[in-house]
């Protein structure tokens, strides 16, 4: 492919205020790439703002920009490394969102994957740590809005729910952050109606950077996609003196 192709965010699909969610956009941004792929976020995603999807020197690889600034990178990547442990059981993985934190203490209450501000038009994906698991889970039974017209969910979607769960893993509740890469790997996209185990797990700290692996599961445990992702800690308001 020689020529840009357009991509839009449109603000539906936010993450924190005024941007768009990082695994969503991602999920766009890989879209000409078969197999795992990775993808930095360079800058704020805009919302309803034409972007340009552009291949670069490289192979399978893309830049998306707005103008000249470029807020996305994407490119082929190696298969991921088998998830941390198996995931929690349906049952278990339905008990998660019994810890999640209430609405009033969210950081973005109204990001289309784990805000509870949007029970309407959102993933409604809230994972807590639920007890006899070592990461956090929740169950998502996708719906049709979701689904292409096989009535398997898009793939953009699936990069949305594999991109939050990972921040809660870290500790999003008491230290907020924002997606800065992710690398997605989808073996199977399951169908509108079918409810899916979520499950993430926090890797490392290294300062304000932090590592996570999110795993969608069938209800029997059988592995659909899975992600790794960076995080950066928001940095604290400065106060005057």
């Amino acid at each position: 492919m020689s020529d840009a192709i357009s991509l839009f965010v449109s603000s539906r699909f936010n993450g924190p205020p005024g941007m768009g969610n990082g695994g969503f956009s991602a999920g766009l941004a890989a879209q000409l790439i078969d197999g795992p792929a990775e993808v930095s976020l360079r800058a704020s995603v805009p919302l309803d703002t034409p972007l340009s999807l552009v291949p670069t020197q490289g192979e399978h690889a893309y830049e998306c920009r707005q103008g000249d600034q470029i807020v996305m990178t994407a490119s082929r990547a190696a298969p991921l490394a088998p998830l941390p442990s198996p995931p929690p059981s349906l049952a278990i993985a339905r008990k998660g969102r019994d810890h999640y934190p209430p609405v009033e203490t969210h950081a973005f209450p109204a990001c289309f994957v784990c805000g509870p501000a949007r029970a309407d038009d959102g993933l409604c994906i809230f994972t807590g740590q639920p007890d006899g698991f070592d990461g956090v889970a929740d169950t998502w039974t996708p719906s049709e809005a979701f689904a292409d017209k096989t009535g398997q969910i898009r793939r953009e979607v699936l990069w949305a729910a594999l991109d939050c769960p990972g921040a809660f893993a870290i500790g999003f509740e008491d230290r907020p952050m924002v997606l800065a890469r992710i690398i997605a790997e989808i073996h199977a996209r399951p169908r509108a109606g079918e409810e899916v185990i979520v499950a993430a797990w926090h890797l490392y700290d290294e300062g304000r950077k932090h590592g996570a692996a999110t795993g969608l599961f069938s209800a029997d445990g059988t592995l659909l996609a899975q992600s790794e992702q960076l995080w950066i800690d928001l940095k604290p308001p400065v106060t005057a003196a």
